[in-house]
């Protein structure tokens, strides 16, 4: 199996679990550790710090709009196509239903916490602003390659190469939603953990089910 069982993975759950509904409940009553997380982290990532390199505010503009939810759900379709194509059906299964569960607790909380954006958004970034979605969705795509895509790659070199440039662009993408003002950093870290902790529990659901999976006729002959 791609994915296999592992009896630390609930204690990550927990830990990642637990670090995020103290950020969430940090941000939801307001708590002064928060917001001093935030004054901290915004001042080093805002845009006035960079408004004379004019090609950094390009890439974080482009790697912003790569990141939105919307494309992030075209790119795991993308993912799953590829993955049925060669017979990886079962993964193909549970990368769709890893982003889309991710979106829809990412949304729950969204509206749980009800935090208004940073004053200088742009227009184009509606809604609330924890968790960062964009964020969110990034690293589940991450996720998804890191677990069920890389480990395909037959080159260890090439592997490699994927996994530094996938944190690379999660790391980024975080900085670029403080730069453009669409996020308050602890939104960005708070959809990390998050990500992180549903992660876990998709990760155990493959375990648990990818086998009863094989059973039906369209997953017999599936890689898994």
């Amino acid at each position: 199996m791609l994915i296999v069982p592992d009896n630390q993975r609930w204690k990550r759950f927990t830990i990642s679990g637990v670090v995020f509904i103290v950020l969430m409940l940090m941000i939801k009553f307001n708590s002064t550790i928060g917001t001093t997380m935030d004054a901290v982290f915004q001042s080093l990532f805002t845009s006035q710090r960079f408004e004379n390199i004019g090609w950094f505010h390009a890439l974080m503009t482009l790697i912003s709009f790569l990141a939105s939810p919307k494309l992030d759900l075209l790119w795991v379709l993308i993912i799953a196509i590829v993955l049925w194509l060669r017979n990886y059906r079962i993964p193909a299964v549970w990368a769709i239903c890893t982003i889309i569960g991710g979106d829809v607790i990412g949304t729950l909380v969204k509206h749980f916490v009800k935090r208004a954006r940073p004053a200088q958004h742009l227009a184009a970034d509606d809604g609330y602003s924890f968790p960062s979605g964009h964020t969110l969705g990034l690293f589940l795509v991450a996720g998804i390659l890191f677990l069920v895509v890389i480990p395909i790659i037959q080159k260890a070199a090439v592997r490699t190469i994927c996994q530094l440039l996938l944190i690379l662009a999660i790391f980024f993408l975080a900085v670029s939603r403080v730069y453009l003002y669409a996020h308050w950093p602890v939104d960005t870290i708070a959809a990390m953990v998050l990500a992180y902790a549903w992660l876990q529990v998709a990760e155990w659901l493959y375990v648990a089910w990818a086998p009863k999976l094989r059973e039906l006729k369209i997953f017999s002959n599936s890689i898994y």
